[in-house]
């Protein structure tokens, strides 16, 4: 069964970390699944923000799973987070997306939705 999950909470909401949980369980069961960050649940791709040392690091953490991190554009601009591409297509001095993560549009997410077999919202 494909699962997508539509992670929207804020980093720093318990409910971020339940997502990558239940992502973690299933890269580890090999079971087919796909993640969307949407609304607040872009900031986790942001490159800039810092975390202390003895707090675990939400963004390394999706990192180490090696899939395909989609985040939407739309939302990540309007909070300040841009790759290279868009940074210089709006004329900001520089970009600040985390290695791995891509700024996808929401087609991507529609597609997502409308494959996936279940969807699960955190």
């Amino acid at each position: 069964m494909s699962t997508l999950l539509l992670i929207t909470s804020a980093p720093s909401s318990i409910h971020a970390w339940h997502a990558l949980g239940l992502a973690q369980a299933l890269h580890g069961k090999n079971e087919p699944f796909r993640v969307f960050f949407y609304q607040d649940a872009v900031q986790v791709a942001n490159a800039l923000q810092w975390v202390p040392d003895d707090q675990r690091n939400l963004c390394s953490e999706w990192q180490k799973l090696a899939i395909r991190l989609p985040v939407c554009v739309s939302a990540a601009l309007a909070r300040g987070i841009t790759d290279a591409e868009n940074a210089q297509r709006h004329q900001l001095a520089q970009h600040n997306l985390a290695t791995g993560f891509d700024l996808v549009g929401l087609g991507e997410l529609a597609d997502a939705v409308q494959s996936a077999e279940r969807l699960i919202q955190f």
